[in-house]
């Protein structure tokens, strides 16, 4: 599976809901994609000056292109979240996100042109970030990893991540059809 047809494809259905910027610097270094989403839910009384309450969600996905992906990448996924992602993009360089701050999800999706060993992927499968907000109060930060295996045509991930697994699997066959429709041409 060529990796541009399949990231092409899968930043489409992600341009619904999120802004795509293609590509995305991060401290001089280039990535192919960077996409943000936020959500806010209110519940107020007669008006919008009475508000109850108000949630905020937030969701950022960093996409990364490797020939393999390996344990150094994993290492580096957890360096991107630890130096850049939860200090600059959640907290933004604050000692705690804002008011109302609910959740973040920091989402980051390698996409592998041949396919990874057996102990990367468990490597992936036991990846785990997440931080607290003045204990919950305003809100948590939780890491997602996924790793897209171009070579199989096979999507794994870390258990946060599982609700997002079908979406990418999906895609393979879009990217397929896609793929298959240029081959024609």
């Amino acid at each position: 599976m060529n990796a541009k047809v399949y990231l092409d494809k899968l930043l489409e259905r992600y341009a619904h809901s999120f802004d795509i910027h293609r590509p995305f610097s991060i401290y001089g270094k280039e990535y192919p994609a960077y996409g943000y989403f936020f959500s806010l839910s209110e519940k107020y009384v007669v008006s919008p000056k009475a508000n109850l309450w108000s949630v905020r969600t937030y969701e950022h996905i960093l996409f990364l292109h490797e020939e393999k992906m390996s344990e150094a990448t994993v290492k580096k996924v957890r360096e991107l979240m630890e130096q850049y992602m939860e200090p600059e993009l959640v907290r933004k360089k604050k000692p705690f996100p804002e008011k109302d701050h609910m959740v973040s999800y920091l989402t980051v999706c390698v996409l592998s042109d041949k396919s990874p060993d057996q102990a990367v992927r468990e490597a992936v499968a036991r990846f785990r970030f997440s931080k607290n907000y003045l204990l919950t109060v305003r809100g948590h930060s939780e890491g997602h990893l996924i790793c897209a295996d171009l070579e199989k045509e096979q999507v794994f991930c870390n258990r946060p991540a599982r609700r997002m697994l079908k979406t990418y699997e999906q895609n393979f066959s879009d990217a397929r059809g896609v793929q298959e429709r240029e081959v024609s041409l």
